[in-house]
């Protein structure tokens, strides 16, 4: 059911605006144009995994002249917001000075492959990135090795390296910022190598469809195309309800979802009894209760207006539970600091957001969309364009104004980013984090 795929005549902006009755924003000419015209280059870039043929090997030959490209590359690395003392640059001169030996392959190899490791994982040791639960495929589409060959055999030292730099308008941002930085300003250069530095621990090309949500903003981004939505988020409140970084994919919506109760609530709060003992509340709120013959007592909550869902949640699997959904508690948004739920980021026009996610994912049409939104029923629709979704954490960053902006560290992750900068580069590190999965507890409640 709702599968099909038309060819319709508005964009995006004209779906969300019939199924809404009004966008809260002027959505420009765009909204009259072709959906090809509106969304461009639709479908994102294959993922092109590393093949199966061994990398090349991590000590290969270096001419003179190669050596001396890579050290004018590492002369030049504090543009990046790295450090040309992690490189061995004072030893790689002096071997390059003495002409091509084996002490200078060996060098001037472990030089380039710390570049690649740092430029294209980040330099941050993952000890360092908190609760950083994002998997960076470069490091299978950029393999080390391949890319040592491939640099000595084209002679594009600086080429190959760069390559590996975040493709995201931001980091270019960022960069700049850097160049424009005076040396005396200590923190604020720190800040912004931290908030480079976490651009390349995502994957270099977030792609052409995405969601981004900048944590410490309360922001979420819909990316398609060359277009941009923004919603305000509300996310989870400090400690172990704090929001994780993850990088999944969205691969349905539910529309008017129901909620199950956890037992914390269920048992611990009594609403079980409740429920039970007071039918005529317990409808008003949308609450239907079974108890079991062992007297254990499920509740869910129907979909309807006071669900606390809302109307909407992207089905996003992941081992932390977290999604995105709506709120019957609108007024939150209207708050500065939105750090308040327990893990799940709650977006502000979620309706919208949900047929648009539907229609970009080809499970519905635009007319599907808004009947299924309307109609109040439980509706689930799996979308057979999966899209990404990335929950990063930037302290500095764009922000949704075009403004370059520092945000409140409402977690207090910088300090061991910051730190880590002060200490020797980490090599071989892993690419995956060793913190505790949180599983967040779907308590939707508002404190």
């Amino acid at each position: 059911m709702f599968k099909r795929v038309s060819i319709f005549a508005a964009g995006i902006a004209g779906a969300t605006l019939i199924a809404s009755g009004a966008l809260a924003q002027d959505e420009g000419a765009a909204g009259d144009a072709s959906f090809d015209e509106a969304f461009p280059q639709m479908v994102s870039e294959p993922l092109v995994q590393g093949d199966l043929t061994a990398p090349g090997p991590l000590v290969q030959d270096w001419s003179v002249a190669h050596a001396q490209a890579l050290i004018d590359v590492i002369e030049g690395i504090g543009a990046e917001g790295l450090d040309p003392a992690d490189y061995n640059l004072d030893n790689l001169k002096t071997l390059a000075a003495a002409g091509p030996s084996d002490a200078l392959n060996a060098m001037a190899s472990r030089s380039f492959v710390w570049l690649v490791e740092d430029l294209r994982d980040g330099r941050t040791p993952m000890s360092a990135r908190v609760q950083w639960f994002v998997v960076d495929p470069d490091r299978d589409r950029f393999r080390t090795g391949d890319l040592l060959g491939e640099a000595l055999a084209s002679g594009e030292i600086a080429g190959t390296l760069f390559k590996l730099n975040p493709t995201h308008s931001d980091y270019a941002r960022l960069r700049e910022e850097l160049a424009n930085t005076p040396a005396s300003q200590t923190a604020k250069r720190k800040l912004i190598r931290a908030n480079m530095d976490r651009w390349r621990w995502l994957q270099r090309d977030l792609g052409t469809i995405y969601l981004l949500t900048n944590v410490p903003e309360f922001q979420l981004r819909l990316h398609a195309g060359d277009r941009m939505w923004t919603y305000r988020t509300v996310v989870g409140k400090p400690g172990r309800t704090a929001t994780p970084q993850l990088a999944e994919m969205v691969s349905g919506v539910v529309f008017n979802p129901t909620w199950t109760v956890p037992q914390s609530i269920v048992k611990g709060e009594g609403l079980g009894a409740r429920v039970l003992n007071n039918p005529a509340w317990a409808r008003q709120a949308g609450y239907t209760a079974t108890r079991a013959a062992n007297g254990y007592v499920s509740v869910v909550q129907q979909p309807g207006p006071t669900n606390s869902l809302g109307r909407m949640k992207l089905e996003m699997p992941n081992p932390h539970a977290i999604f995105f959904h709506d709120t019957p508690s609108r007024h939150l948004f209207a708050n500065e600091n939105r750090a308040l739920s327990h893990g799940c980021i709650r977006t502000e026009r979620a309706l919208e957001l949900a047929m648009t996610m539907a229609i970009l994912g080809k499970a519905t049409t635009r007319d599907e969309a808004v009947e299924i939104a309307t109609s109040g029923e439980y509706t689930k629709v799996h979308m057979d364009r999966e899209v990404p979704a990335y929950i990063a954490y930037f302290t500095m960053g764009v922000d949704i104004n075009g403004d370059l902006k520092t945000f409140n560290d409402i977690y207090d992750r910088d300090a061991p980013v910051l730190a880590s900068f002060d200490k020797p580069r980490v090599a071989n590190r892993s690419g995956e984090s060793d913190d505790e999965i949180i599983v967040i507890e779907d308590d939707l409640q508002d404190s």
